[in-house]
């Protein structure tokens, strides 16, 4: 149902459509003339039901001239590509059809993916691909199907304009609600294939920017922390040759080489700990148990971990597990004010699970740091899973799963 609009605008003498005069009021004066509810989208619905006719008109001529020309020719060499050429065409006109849902009737429709034709190999396996493709069928069955519905919707709507206007805003909706209907069956995406080629997109574009910052800390931890230090060697070790050159006390050299071997203990250290932060040894070598066990001897809080895995999950799942396990210990270090704490991991078919628990203050959310919302962006993009439960007051339990894909 459309909402009545009234023009605006003032009559001669100031007095608005809507307003009575004083004389009016005294004498009790009638409503104001009616006037018929036609609002801006209405106008787009009549002419968008009128433009049914001339384009599905060109649909049609253009489904059936593909249709015949490429499966009378399909015998012969040019049959099949003649066809495929015939149904990339469809897709284009699939497309127009959205554009025009989406500007005269307010329908929004995703675009389907492009097919992936540069991945598909040869020319045959390209043809294959343009051959099978659902969406250009989809339409292909939408410009059939639209020409008796164009005939229908231009021959009701033109006369109804001069002959049923006070109620042409009820039928406009009536047949445009049809539309509604034909444009969101026929020429949506494939549901389920292009949600899942949506979200891997999505998710490609998160691993990659996620690589990207995981490089940029190595570096800068490198450059701020063991480079800088290794520097400050060199030019200890540097004046401690100088002076032994120069012939300079014995006891001001060894300073300089007992500070130079400080500052390679740190500097070594300092390595360590960004190796451990990029991939554990003790993961590589020995699992999530042991190296979960590790991260726990480093959190403030006690942590009991238990790991009830038969096999060991490929590496950059385990890798995955253990970085989130890290993240959330050293969340429950720093901001949970535990006294204690427990890790669980453990495998259910092909699934991966691990559920962290502190009995914290609680009042953790996803969206209120980088660090969770970071590690549910990591999950998400191997297809994982990560739910917070943390109210106020505590206890907060962290669950993640992800996919087991065993080691090869």
């Amino acid at each position: 149902m459309t909402t009545t609009h009234q023009p605006g605008g003032v009559r001669p003498g100031g007095v608005r459509p809507g307003d009575r005069s004083d004389d009016d009021r005294s004498a009790g004066g009638g409503l104001p003339p009616v006037r018929p509810a036609l609002d801006a989208q209405t106008w787009k619905e009549i002419a968008h039901l009128l433009a049914n006719l001339p384009m599905s008109l060109f649909g049609f001529v253009y489904v059936m001239t593909v249709l015949f020309i490429g499966a009378s020719l399909t015998l012969t060499v040019i049959g099949l590509p003649l066809l495929a050429l015939g149904l990339a065409g469809a897709r284009l006109v699939g497309r127009f059809e959205r554009e025009r849902a989406r500007l005269l009737l307010g329908v929004r429709i995703d675009e389907p993916s492009p097919l992936p034709l540069r991945r598909a190999g040869g020319p045959v396996a390209r043809m294959w691909l343009a051959l099978k493709d659902p969406v250009a069928w989809r339409t292909v069955l939408y410009d059939f199907i639209r020409l008796p519905w164009g005939i229908l919707t231009f021959t009701v709507v033109l006369p109804s304009l001069f002959l049923l206007w006070p109620f042409l805003p009820y039928l406009t909706r009536g047949l445009t609600n049809a539309d509604r209907a034909m444009v969101r069956a026929l020429l949506s995406p494939s549901d389920e294939l292009e949600r899942r080629i949506a979200e891997l997109e999505s998710d490609r574009g998160v691993v990659v920017d996620t690589a990207a910052a995981d490089l940029r800390r190595i570096e800068r931890d490198l450059h701020d922390g063991a480079q800088a230090r290794l520097v400050n060697l060199a030019m200890g070790l540097g004046l401690a040759k100088e002076k032994l050159q120069e012939g300079q006390a014995d006891d001001a050299v060894a300073a300089m080489v007992e500070e130079a071997h400080g500052e390679v203990k740190l500097a070594l250290q300092e390595l360590r700990d960004l190796a451990r932060g990029i991939h554990p040894a003790v993961l590589t070598d020995r699992g999530l148990d042991a190296a979960l066990s590790a991260v726990a001897s480093r959190c403030t809080v006690p942590v009991k971990v238990t790991a009830d895995l038969t096999s060991r999950p490929a590496q950059a799942i385990e890798g995955i597990a253990y970085f989130t396990v890290s993240e959330l210990l050293q969340n429950i270090s720093k901001h949970s004010g535990a006294r204690a704490a427990s890790v669980d991991v453990w495998r259910t078919d092909d699934r991966l699970l691990i559920q962290v628990w502190d009995d914290g203050r609680g009042g953790a959310r996803p969206d209120a740091g980088t660090g969770m919302r970071g590690l549910a962006e990591r999950l998400d993009a191997v297809d994982g899973v990560f739910v917070v439960e943390s109210p106020a007051g505590g206890p907060t339990t962290v669950t993640a799963e992800l996919p087991w894909r065993d080691r090869g």
